[in-house]
C-alpha cells in the first residue's frame, strides 16, 4: 500500500479504535504509526492491540510502527473541602506537603520536589491553567501563594509549574513497569513524558538501549532551554503542544513549533506535531477551518508526522478523522507554494561525505526526473539524511532489519521495504531496480538514483551514489 503523500499520520488507539476491524480501517485510511497511550488502559489491553497491529502488518505486508507513550509523573493537588474550592484573584491560599484539611490555607500537595524547588514569583497552574497562582512564600512543608486567575480548584486536578525545574525523573515506577512490558512486546518507539533536561533522555536510554527508538516529548519550558542536547540524544521528537501550550504563552507556541521542526531537520531526527489537531472531530464529522489550517501549517513547516489523540482514541469519527488528515496533507503537499516554502526552511547540509552524498542524491534525482530514490539503509540514517532535503521524489528505503522498516514508518517521504542481504555492488543494483518496479515506483527504462554505504550493512556509511537505468 503506497501512500501518495510524504508526511506521515500517527493515530492514538483507544476504545473507539482498538478492535482489529477498526485498526485495519484506520490503516487503510492512512495511519502509518499507531500510538499506545499508557496513561490509559491496562497492559493487557495494550497487548491485545499490539497483537492486532502485528497481525494486520502480516496481512498487508507493510511495516507498521507502534509508539508506546509513557504516562510520566503526574503532579496533582489532593482532596479539597467539598470537592472544590472557589478562589478569586487576590485571594491568599497555601499548599501543604503533609496533612492538610483541604481548606484554602491547607490545600494538600504531596510532591516534596515542588517544595524543594519553588521560589518566590514562580507560578503554579492548576487544571491546565484555569487557575493560576503566584508563590509569595515558599517553605519546606508549606507554600503560600496569591491567586492571579480565579476559578475552582477541584480534587486531584493537575498542576503545572512552568518556571520551575523539578528534581524529578521522567520515569515513575509505573513507567518502568510499562516500559519493560512494552519492550517485551516489541514496540518500535518509546515516548518520554516530562523531559526537562538531557539527563532525562540518558536515563531512559540506559533502560531502552537499542530495542526501540527514544522519542522525547517537548512539553516543558525547561526542555526548550536544553533543546539541542535533548534532540542530539533522542531518536525523535514530539512537539506536545497541549502541556507546552499551558506552560508557555499561547502566542509563542507556533514559533516554537517552527523552531523545533527546523532543529530536528538539521539534526536528521523525525519530528511529530501533536495535540488537538482536529479536535472538533471528536464529536463532529468535519473539522473547523482553523483546524485544517493547523494541520496544513505543520506540513508547510516540514514536520515528519502529525498526530491524532482523542480524535482517534475516543472520538465518534475515527476513520473519517484519519481520512480528513490524509486529505489535508495531500492537498497541502500538492499546493504550488509548498516546494518554495519547504525550500526556504531547508537547513544547511553538514560538511561530511554521508550528508553531502544524501543531499546530492536528492538534487540529482530531481534534476533527471527520477521517479524514486532507492536508499539501502540498515539503521534508517541514510533514508533520514535524504528526507532532510524534503525532495519531491519518493524515498524507497530498503532494509534487512524489521525494526528499521517499522521505525521508518514515521519518517517523511519514506516507503520502507524489507530486503534480503546485499552482498555485492551488482546485487545492490539488481535489487534496487526490481524493488522500485515491484513497489510501483518505476517502470522499465526509467532512471532511478540509488544510495548506499560501502561496505554494505554498516550503519552510517552513506558514501555511494549511482544512477541506474532499469
Amino acid at each position: 500500500m503506497r501512500r501518495l503523500r510524504r508526511a506521515k499520520i500517527v493515530a492514538t488507539v483507544g476504545p473507539a479504535s482498538s478492535s482489529p476491524q477498526m485498526l485495519k480501517a484506520l490503516f487503510e485510511a492512512g495511519v502509518d504509526t499507531f500510538r499506545l497511550n499508557f496513561s490509559h488502559g491496562v497492559q493487557e489491553d495494550h497487548a491485545r492491540v499490539h497483537a492486532a497491529i502485528r497481525a494486520l502488518e502480516a496481512e498487508t505486508g507493510r511495516p507498521i510502527g507502534i509508539l508506546q507513550d509513557l504516562q510520566g509523573p503526574k503532579i496533582r493537588v489532593g482532596v479539597v473541602r467539598d470537592g472544590g474550592l472557589v478562589v478569586a484573584p487576590g485571594d491568599k491560599i497555601a499548599f501543604t506537603l503533609n496533612g492538610g484539611s483541604g481548606e484554602k490555607d491547607q490545600i494538600p500537595l504531596r510532591h516534596p520536589e515542588i517544595f524543594a524547588a519553588v521560589e518566590p514569583g514562580h507560578q503554579l497552574l492548576i487544571d491546565d491553567g484555569r487557575v493560576r497562582v503566584r508563590v509569595t512564600s515558599p517553605g519546606a512543608e508549606r507554600i503560600e501563594a496569591e491567586v492571579l486567575v480565579g476559578g475552582v480548584i477541584s480534587n486531584r486536578k493537575g498542576v503545572n509549574l512552568p518556571g520551575t525545574v523539578l528534581d524529578l525523573s521522567p520515569l515513575t515506577e509505573k513507567d518502568r513497569a510499562d516500559l519493560a512490558f512494552g519492550l517485551e512486546l516489541g514496540v518500535d518507539w518509546v515516548a518520554l513524558s516530562f523531559v526537562q533536561r538531557a539527563s532525562d533522555v540518558l536515563e531512559a536510554r540506559g533502560l531502552i538501549g537499542d530495542r526501540a527508538g527514544v522519542m522525547s516529548k517537548i512539553e516543558k519550558p525547561a526542555a526548550l532551554d536544553h533543546i539541542e542536547e535533548i534532540i542530539r540524544l533522542s531518536d525523535a521528537i514530539m512537539v506536545a503542544r497541549g502541556d507546552l501550550g499551558v506552560e508557555i504563552p499561547h502566542e509563542d507556541v507556533p514559533g516554537r513549533q517552527k523552531e523545533l521542526i527546523r532543529a530536528c531537520r538539521l539534526a536528521v531526527k523525525p519530528v511529530i506535531v501533536a495535540t488537538q489537531m482536529l479536535d472538533s472531530m471528536v464529536a463532529a464529522p468535519t473539522p473547523t477551518r482553523a483546524e485544517a489550517s493547523d494541520v496544513a501549517t505543520a506540513i508547510y513547516d516540514g514536520a515528519d508526522a502529525v498526530m491524532l489523540s482523542a480524535e482517534s482514541a475516543t472520538g465518534a469519527y475515527p476513520r473519517e478523522t484519519v481520512e480528513m488528515m490524509a486529505r489535508i496533507i495531500s492537498s497541502t503537499e500538492r499546493h504550488k507554494l509548498y516546494p518554495q516554502i519547504i525550500k526556504a526552511t531547508e537547513p544547511d547540509v553538514e560538511t561530511t561525505p554521508p550528508h553531502a552524498v544524501a543531499a546530492a542524491a536528492a538534487d540529482l534525482a530531481e534534476a533527471i526526473g527520477a521517479p524514486a530514490i532507492v536508499a539501502f539503509t540498515s539503521s534508517g540514517t541514510t533514508a533520514a539524511r535524504i528526507a532532510r532535503k524534503r525532495p519531491p521524489i519518493p524515498i524507497l528505503a530498503m532494509t534487512t532489519e524489521v525494526a528499521t522498516a517499522r521505525r521508518l514508518s514515521l519518517l517523511w517521504g519514506a516507503h520502507s521495504v524489507l530486503s534480503d542481504v546485499v552482498r555485492t555492488y551488482d546485487d545492490m543494483v539488481e535489487k534496487a531496480g526490481a524493488c522500485a518496479i515491484a513497489e510501483g515506483f518505476a517502470k522499465r527504462a526509467d532512471l532511478i538514483v540509488v544510495v548506499c554505504g560501502i561496505p554494505f550493512a554498516v550503519a552510517g556509511t552513506t558514501n555511494n551514489l549511482r544512477v541506474v537505468q532499469l
